[in-house]
């Protein structure tokens, strides 16, 4: 904590913007970033933190065509990645291989949002396109699909075991709203909520141990939190922290890593938008005992993977390997990620080629690209109007010939 230098080393090997990054999360010191490199890439973080800038992945994912803006771990099984680019694509991957082994091709806009449930068997996503989809991921059917024309979804997260979904975004009157939804019947929600007239996006974090929702809202400093339940009314609003320091982005300390003797049951970690500054905010339950609280610490989804790629591949669903908080976070086993020597120069997936003929990996260099195309039509059509002219003074002048008296 404190103070760092602005020289402090960095992981910095992406060749453009970085637009996600996640934490493996059975694996602790594995990071999964995607950028507008068109590369999905997997770093280790040395014991200790870093000494010197890192520039070498442990391992670099090409596949998609366009710039790549969301990657998810998969909730149960070890070594399946996830990855959304702008190309509409959902790519799978086995990182034992190195490889995308499925592709979700059921978008036709941009993916905003990704969420998988308990076991992971199913997925959800947002997407521009103004559909809300619950998808069976090895197959990529499309299970169910909502048409949100009056609430236009941004963000969506599964509620745990509920078989309940909630998505965030804006109403036709451009306030603020959250909306729940039955994942096995989108026809409609089963309620909507406005929250606010501000513009900047809602961030929901679900914790499905407390059966708690946090709100927070990007570009002001207010974190809402609400109580969810099966029943009637369904949402119930609690209280609101409130900060003066507007936020960028958040993002959240696993349970394993949470001060059980303070009674701790959520902490964030606030990227402060002007100060360039990452702030712990800490959800704290008061009690007066200092002996462990079982009610707010049920058996929680720990470190060990409940599946192998291969058998999740392979058709098979597991709930998450669950732990105890009690007796503090303990490493079971010594999971090492080891990065697959790839040698294919194709990647082949439902019998596409994805890397043949890759376009621009970055947004300068589409740039470049798209300007370079206007004046190379621009200098074509300016050739062909002189050609035009050209051809229309032969055509005169051939007529002049045939008209001339020494042709009469």
């Amino acid at each position: 904590t404190g103070r760092i230098e602005p020289n402090y080393p960095k992981v910095c090997g992406h060749q453009g913007n970085v637009l996600d990054i996640k934490w493996n999360p059975f694996i602790d010191n594995i990071i999964a970033s995607c950028s507008e490199d068109t590369s999905v890439r997997i770093w280790e973080i040395p014991e200790g933190g870093l000494k010197r800038n890192m520039t070498e992945a442990l391992l670099e994912l090409h596949g998609h065509s366009r710039r790549v803006g969301l990657v998810e771990w998969h909730p149960t099984t070890n070594n399946i990645l996830f990855s959304a680019g702008y190309d509409y694509k959902v790519l799978i991957w086995n990182l034992d291989v190195g490889e995308p082994v499925k592709m979700i091709d059921c978008h036709t806009d941009v993916i905003l949002c990704m969420s998988f449930n308990t076991d992971g068997s199913l997925l959800t996503t947002t997407c521009k396109d103004k559909k809300l989809r619950v998808i069976e991921p090895r197959s990529g059917r499309v299970l169910q699909e909502a048409n949100c024309k009056n609430h236009r979804v941004n963000r969506v997260v599964f509620l745990g075991n509920m078989k309940r979904l909630l998505t965030t975004g804006v109403s036709r009157w451009n306030t603020r709203q959250i909306a729940l939804w039955d994942q096995e019947d989108l026809s409609m929600p089963l309620i909507e909520e406005e929250i606010d007239g501000l513009s900047g996006l809602l961030f929901p974090f679900y914790d499905a141990d407390t059966h708690m929702l946090y709100l927070a809202g990007k570009g002001d400093g207010n974190i809402r939190y609400y109580e969810i339940s099966t029943e009637k009314p369904y949402l119930s609003y609690l209280m609101e922290f409130r900060s003066p320091a507007p936020q960028k982005g958040l993002g959240v300390m696993p349970k394993h890593g949470l001060d059980v003797s303070a009674c701790e049951v959520f902490r964030f970690y606030k990227l402060v938008t002007l100060k360039g500054l990452i702030e712990p905010i800490s959800m704290i339950v008061p009690r007066r005992s200092d002996s462990y609280q079982e009610d707010i610490y049920p058996m929680t989804p720990g470190t060990e993977p409940a599946l192998t790629p291969d058998e999740w591949l392979g058709g098979i669903n597991r709930d998450p390997v669950l732990m105890s908080l009690k007796e503090g976070y303990k490493k079971s086993s010594k999971m090492v990620f080891k990065a697959p020597i790839k040698e294919k120069k194709s990647v082949v997936v439902n019998g596409i080629d994805l890397l043949e003929n890759v376009p621009p990996r970055t947004e300068n260099e589409l740039l470049r690209m798209f300007f370079r195309q206007q004046d190379e039509i621009r200098r074509l059509k300016e050739e062909l109007a002189q050609k035009d002219i050209r051809i229309r003074q032969l055509q005169l002048e051939l007529k002049n010939l045939r008209n001339s008296p020494k042709n009469c």
